[in-house]
């Protein structure tokens, strides 16, 4: 009998400590949400990422940024075979106020 149609996708979260990466067999059907939600489950589960377990706490799986390969998507996407899911932590600071200060401070050294 055929294995159920479905998709492979690698799960990568942003961690303080460096990107942990997940990899999940989904329904073809599924998005980033649910992708997300069965990343969830495993790190729970622990495994062979249980010393993450601790740090999944800390992740912000309802409001964190989402995307595909690098670029922004919105969680109802549904990623291809082979995409890998991204979830994103935020920033500590904008980078762009960070460059008008270091300009405005190095004005002032002159």
């Amino acid at each position: 009998m055929p294995e159920a149609a479905g998709k492979r996708c690698l799960v990568a979260i942003d961690l303080a400590s460096g990107p942990l990466i997940i990899e999940l067999h989904l329904p073809a059907v599924a998005t980033i949400d649910d992708a997300l939600a069965q990343a969830r489950r495993v790190l729970a589960a622990g495994g062979e990422h249980r010393h993450h377990a601790a740090a999944s706490a800390a992740i912000d799986w309802a409001a964190a940024a989402t995307g595909i390969w690098g670029e922004r998507r919105e969680r109802g996407a549904v990623p291809r075979e082979g995409d890998r899911i991204e979830l994103y932590r935020p920033l500590a600071a904008d980078p762009r106020q960070q460059r008008r200060t270091r300009a405005r401070n190095h004005g002032k050294r002159a």
